[in-house]
């Protein structure tokens, strides 16, 4: 079982699937929508956003809606912020030493 929510994301499908359900609830068909992949590999992206809770699924008859489970997210979004803080930092040093390295010529 993939219960990973940073290998749930690592692919740009499953990202976009995540990206589609931010705006709310919606069917399987609405949110794989247009991707250029068999239905097969779509439920093969889906399952692992299913394991890794990333996504649940209500079923409703035959109508199945996928949700969001924002509490999966919250470790990758921290890391994902506390990475960009860092390279923000970085870029600042970089970016005042060329202003230096300018200055000096």
């Amino acid at each position: 079982m993939v219960n990973d929510p940073y290998r749930a994301l690592a692919h740009p499908i499953r990202r976009g699937i995540v990206e589609r359900l931010a705006g709310g609830s919606t069917t399987v068909g609405e949110a794989t929508r247009d991707f250029d992949v068999s239905k097969p590999a779509i439920t093969k992206h889906l399952k692992v956003l299913e394991e890794a809770g990333v996504v649940t699924r209500v079923v409703d008859g035959r109508t199945h809606r996928l949700e969001l489970e924002m509490t999966k997210l919250a470790e990758p979004g921290e890391w994902i912020a506390a990475q960009r803080t860092r390279w923000e930092r970085l870029f600042d040093v970089v970016g005042d030493y060329l202003d230096e390295r300018k200055e000096s010529r």
